[in-house]
């Protein structure tokens, strides 16, 4: 190789390099919001990378750019993040924010960051991190100091990451929002300057935003000077009025326009309009309105992620596993006719080549799989704990999972027994003989308990966390038994705590120990299957009752036979080439049921 190629070589690289670090200004003018001087409408499909096994991040971006988008927004999950105080994860896996985002700026896409700390997002606790509840006293999203010394260091922390993919330094992010609809929850503009403040110190100089419902008391308490106004979501000329009048030297924006909706137990799948949704996407368009759609891709509550609502004292609404959302890009990343009509409307007026959609990831079926029993719940109690009263999961440190209560009656020894609260289902058993189950919606947390022949009789509670509150005033919500348990009006004291975090490494060290006759209640079943290829699956779970599925020690999320889901979405990666593993944790069958996978989630 000569020297004169050899050195253009250099020039070249040195140049494509330069390119790929190319350093941008994203700015506000009144109405607009501005890259490098230049108007820019942001149209955004939102995606969150806890939710989308890593594997398939970089397929899932091209579909939302072959829809048309030029931004990903995107969640960051606190507690996903620090799962335990102070011991943080943004490098392995699904954790690793920083390569997403990178993988964005690869693929052309800008980003706009939601990093919390508060996020709602059909989410367990609302993205906060469940160790705060062990703090009695604890107050959130304030000024309370313990709340804050762990905000500081989480924001501390993940500015560190995502700093160096700032627009400014040569990355993608445009904009970093501040919390979320805080206007739907509280007023404390201190705690939102406080915020703002954190991330400055930390290096995070890109413009901020909020987001809230367009009501002038939601703008009013969520929005702070200098931000960009999100609204959630901006509709029609009298919504962005709404922001305009809470501050119009700022631009504003559809900060979530939503092409679907989330799904609780017990309801049927969410299915808006479409014709309501292209109505809406054609004004953001004509008026030259930048937007983001709130879910373009939804992906899945793996393992205890879902998140709940409550809008009263005794409502209890769990989100189901699948975060499907009716999203233009489904469950398994596949488009839908929502994706390809979002594509045609979004490409008569963008000037921007529309690249061709991806091919979709391969699905396959699985043949039956025969499950045999393994173990009982009740083989597998560890050391418990005393205590006078029952105490929640989350002063264990348990997230959720599994808690067992266990006393003896002295005194009343059958009537009516009460459990203040039980969050949030319970399974009662006298003398190990099931009762009844009480489920925490609705305010019915009592049963009858029957006359025994023992002396003293033993009870037994045991309660399994579906998912923290994630919206709303009652965030504030601890797992298993929360108050106390009565008998007739007398506190039921004396109790032994079993707990039982059902996590991945409590499942992986079960030992075959079938039960003794008697309580069919809490069974794990397990099977093997082979397989010649991998490929995207939904296990269907119709022939069990309710419970929880581990596959090759990957926890997939809930079932329950109430619906409307019945299949349990299964990435490729979780599988393996020849023999694979199947266990099945159930609180009601007795006997084993065959199970296999589908191709599509219903």
């Amino acid at each position: 190789m000569s020297k004169a190629l050899l050195l253009l070589i250099i020039m070249l690289f040195g140049c494509l390099t330069s390119f790929g670090q190319q350093k941008h200004i994203f700015s506000f003018s009144k109405n607009d919001f501005l890259l490098d001087g230049k108007s820019l409408q942001i149209i955004s499909g939102e995606m969150h990378p806890a939710r989308i096994p890593c594997e398939y991040w970089r397929q899932r971006i091209r579909m939302a750019k072959a829809m048309g988008c030029n931004t990903i927004a995107a969640y960051v999950f606190w507690n996903y993040h620090e799962a335990a105080p102070g011991v943080f994860n943004f490098k392995t896996g699904n954790h690793n924010i920083a390569e997403f985002i990178r993988i964005c700026k690869e693929e052309g896409m800008w980003v706009m960051l939601r990093p919390g700390p508060y996020v709602c997002a059909e989410w367990d606790f609302g993205g906060l991190p469940t160790w705060l509840l062990k703090i009695p006293d604890i107050k959130i999203r304030c000024m309370d100091p313990r709340y804050m010394a762990a905000v500081t260091s989480y924001i501390t922390h993940l500015a560190s990451e995502v700093r160096p993919l700032l627009c400014t330094n040569g990355g993608p992010i445009l904009m970093t929002q501040i919390e979320n609809e805080y206007g739907s929850y509280a007023n404390d503009k201190t705690y939102l300057q406080a915020l703002r403040k954190l991330w400055l110190k930390n290096g995070i100089h890109v413009p901020f935003y909020t987001a809230d419902g367009a009501t002038p008391y939601m703008l009013d308490a969520g929005s702070i000077a200098g931000a960009a106004i999100g609204l959630d979501s901006g509709t029609s000329d009298a919504d962005f009025e709404q922001a305009a009048a809470q501050n119009p030297n700022v631009p504003a924006f559809s900060s979530e326009t939503y092409p679907g909706w989330l799904t609780h137990w017990k309801e049927r799948w969410a299915r808006p309009d479409t014709i309501g949704l292209k109505k809406e996407v054609t004004y953001l368009l004509e008026h030259h309105r930048s937007f983001n759609l709130y879910v373009i891709h939804g992906g899945t509550n793996f393992g205890f992620t879902a998140g709940a609502n409550a809008f009263s004292p005794t409502q209890y609404q769990p989100d189901i596993t699948s975060y499907d959302y009716d999203a233009p890009i489904n469950e398994q990343g596949q488009a839908t006719a929502k994706y390809y009509m979002l594509r045609r409307l979004i490409s008569k007026y963008v000037k921007y080549k529309i690249p061709e959609v991806p091919q979709p990831v391969e699905a396959i079926e699985i043949p039956s799989i025969t499950l045999k029993p393994l173990t009982s719940i009740w083989q597998q109690l560890p050391r418990p704990f005393q205590s006078a009263q029952p105490v929640p999961m989350e002063y264990y440190g348990q997230n959720q999972g599994l808690m067992l209560y266990r006393t003896k009656l002295i005194g009343h020894k059958k009537g009516t027994l009460a459990i203040t609260e039980p969050h949030d289902y319970a399974l009662v058993f006298l003398n190990g003989k099931f009762i009844d189950t009480i489920y925490r919606d609705g305010g019915k947390w009592s049963v009858k308990l029957p006359e025994s022949s023992v002396k003293d009789p033993v009870l037994d509670i045991l309660v399994e966390g579906m998912g923290h509150i994630n919206f709303a005033q009652y965030l504030i919500d601890r797992k298993g038994i929360t108050d106390r348990v009565t008998l007739n009006g007398m506190t039921l004291m004396n109790w032994q705590i079993y707990p039982l975090p059902m996590t991945e490494p409590f499942i992986a060290q079960l030992k075959t120990a079938l039960p003794a006759a008697g309580n069919p209640k809490g069974m794990f079943f397990k099977g093997n299957f082979y397989l010649a290829k991998t490929g995207d699956t939904y296990f269907d779970m119709s022939g069990y009752k309710k419970g929880i599925v581990y596959i090759n020690g990957h926890n997939l999320g809930r079932y329950w036979n109430t619906g409307p889901q019945q299949r349990l979405y299964c990435p490729a990666s979780w599988l393996e080439k020849g023999k694979n593993e199947i266990i099945v944790f159930d609180f009601h069958q007795a006997q084993a049921a065959a199970v296999d996978g589908k191709t599509h989630l219903y």
